[in-house]
């Protein structure tokens, strides 16, 4: 794994996973757009950015965040050059990539990766930008990304873009990463997906009426591997789907009730006992770094 230390002039920005608490399908836009509802959870466990600033006005990254995404393609770098663009920015920037979250498991790495680059370069490049300009921007890269820019959890609807921060209990959870990349187009393409749910409310998901997934039954009747870890998790729990991949996930109270669930599960799955968080952990290094700066 690639060194990045400070000494050598880089900075490192966390960028949390989420979960997807509950997500349904509300209809479609004139765009194709599918309209959702959904509840953003924050986790404590994600990827770090590490950022290392250049005077020659170029944005590279260095080494490979996913495997088989070219430089050019990937997020963190387009987020770079987004934010450099808007911000008529001079100086460049080498990013690197610190990959936990798994590709393609629906607990929003790549999102997060992206809004923890604008976030993190909007300090060390001294844009200025407040953090509803910067969501902005994030939306051009992801629907997902102004709810990590923003740092809450929190009740999403629209294509995932219209965000009302949520006051969520305490909660851990055993999160499984099956190992299968499910195609998102193809997921909103089949006919046996739920587009028309009737509308909900916050309060809907507050008293525990509204905790389903939409794309939960299309995924376990397309993968097998999906629907071996839900049967799995069952006996410890109830399992639900991360987003429209393959995450799985069961909440527990406490980190002890997560940890003996843990200990009763089959070998072989790829699990992980991790926190809920209050709020973004890049609020509180960003916090820190303005913290810093005021007493420089």
């Amino acid at each position: 794994m690639t060194a990045f230390p400070a000494a050598d002039g880089w900075s490192a920005w966390p960028a949390p996973a989420k979960l997807n608490l509950a997500l349904q399908i509300v209809g479609r836009r004139a765009d194709g757009y599918h309209l959702l509802q959904t509840v953003f959870r924050l986790l404590d466990w994600g990827d770090t950015i590490h950022l290392r600033l250049r005077e020659d006005g170029d944005v590279r990254r260095v080494g490979e965040s996913v495997p088989g995404v070219a430089e050019a393609d990937d997020l963190v770098v387009r987020a770079a050059n987004l934010l450099k663009k808007y911000a008529n920015v001079a100086k460049g920037v080498d990013i690197g990539v610190e990959k936990l979250i798994p590709a393609g498991g629906g607990f929003g790495g790549g999102s997060s990766d992206a809004a923890t680059v604008l976030v993190a370069l909007n300090v060390l490049w001294d844009c200025g930008l407040d953090p509803d300009q910067l969501a902005s921007l994030g939306l051009q890269l992801g629907a997902d990304v102004p709810v990590f820019i923003l740092g809450e959890n929190a009740w999403a609807e629209g294509v995932g873009e219209q965000l009302t921060p949520l006051a969520l209990p305490p909660a851990c959870y055993l999160v499984v990463d099956p190992g299968v990349h499910v195609p998102t187009a193809a997921l909103f393409a089949s006919p046996d997906l739920t587009r028309d749910a009737a509308p909900a409310k916050i309060s809907d998901f507050v008293s525990g009426s509204l905790l389903g997934n939409a794309f939960e039954p299309v995924v376990r009747r397309r993968e097998p591997a999906i629907e071996a870890v839900f049967q799995a998790l069952s006996q410890i729990g109830t399992p639900r789907l991360t987003g429209s991949g393959g995450g799985c996930f069961v909440e527990f109270a406490d980190r002890t009730s997560a940890e003996i669930a843990l200990a009763s599960l089959p070998a072989g799955l790829h699990v992980r006992v991790v926190q809920g968080a209050a709020r973004s952990p890049l609020l509180d290094a960003l916090a820190q770094v303005r913290g810093t700066e005021k007493n420089a």
